[in-house]
């Protein structure tokens, strides 16, 4: 797949193949289930696939590379033999990637954005493939947030760039809901366009996150108004990719968006 950004957003899915998600859709070691819910997301407008094994939850239990990869491969392989649309793998694990893309995985998603294992960076520049690089860090002090965002996503890209990655291969997410408080999530999406400065497509995660329950006080069951808001919003300040649970319901939400941001013409014929 090629993607055009700035033609559209394109709609990333979420297959959890944990057993502690923060969602609660984890799949822990159901292939098949995996699979039904792939094939799903795929017919509901899904252009991307992404596939973990490891949850990213506050407070979340480590699992190693072994685990990470028994969780993984198979539902990979098992995807890559049936989608027509790309699969990304979720991990900050160079021997997971590895495995994953050599499986049918054709794009990398690292939520610590080469700063736990730069060697993602030479994985995806042999390859070729993609990678998500994502900002990321431990704690919520920041001396000015959204500067201090962008020189840490720049070092990311710098550290992708150096390792031989092209640039068109290079996507990044500002790490909604990881390493920041409710009050940062909401101002890195006020502000998001600012991020555009760096010159690469932007993914933004919101979807079902603990901010939307927070600012709507409801259970993460109940939080699809919530994202699809935070979506729209995204989208309207520079996002290219969105990553949701719901694919169905996001997916005509970033259609609606674009129609609006990036303009739409009714089709020969209509009303």
């Amino acid at each position: 797949m090629t993607f055009e950004w700035g033609s559209r957003t394109y709609v990333m899915g979420i297959v959890n193949l944990t057993p502690d998600s923060f969602s609660g859709d984890g799949l822990a070691y159901d292939a098949d289930a995996a699979l039904e819910q792939a094939l799903r997301f795929q017919t509901e407008g899904a252009d991307i696939i992404d596939v973990g094994g490891e949850s990213t939850r506050p407070g979340h239990t480590p699992v190693d590379a072994d685990e990470e990869m028994r969780r993984v491969l198979p539902v990979v392989r098992l995807l890559a033999s049936r989608l027509h649309v790309p699969i990304s793998v979720d991990t900050h694990k160079h021997e997971v990637a590895r495995e994953a893309v050599a499986a049918g995985a054709s794009m990398i998603n690292d939520v610590w954005g080469l700063k736990r294992d730069p060697a993602l960076a030479e994985l995806a520049s042999r390859e070729g493939v993609p990678i998500v690089l994502m900002h990321n860090q431990s704690g919520t002090a920041y001396a000015d947030l959204l500067p201090d965002v962008i020189a840490s996503l720049r070092a990311s890209m710098d550290t992708a760039l150096g390792a031989g990655v092209p640039p068109q291969n290079i996507i990044l997410d500002p790490g909604v809901g990881f390493g920041k408080t409710a009050e940062h999530n909401l101002e890195l999406l006020r502000r998001l366009s600012e991020l555009t400065s760096l010159g690469r497509p932007l993914l933004v995660g919101t979807s079902r996150k603990s901010t939307i329950g927070l600012v709507l006080d409801l259970p993460v069951e109940e939080r699809l108004e919530g994202t699809a808001a935070t979506v729209a919003l995204a989208i309207a300040n520079g996002a290219d990719v969105v990553r949701v649970h719901d694919v169905k319901e996001m997916a005509r939400v970033a259609r609606m968006s674009d129609a609006v941001v990036r303009g739409w013409t009714a089709p020969a014929g209509g009303p």
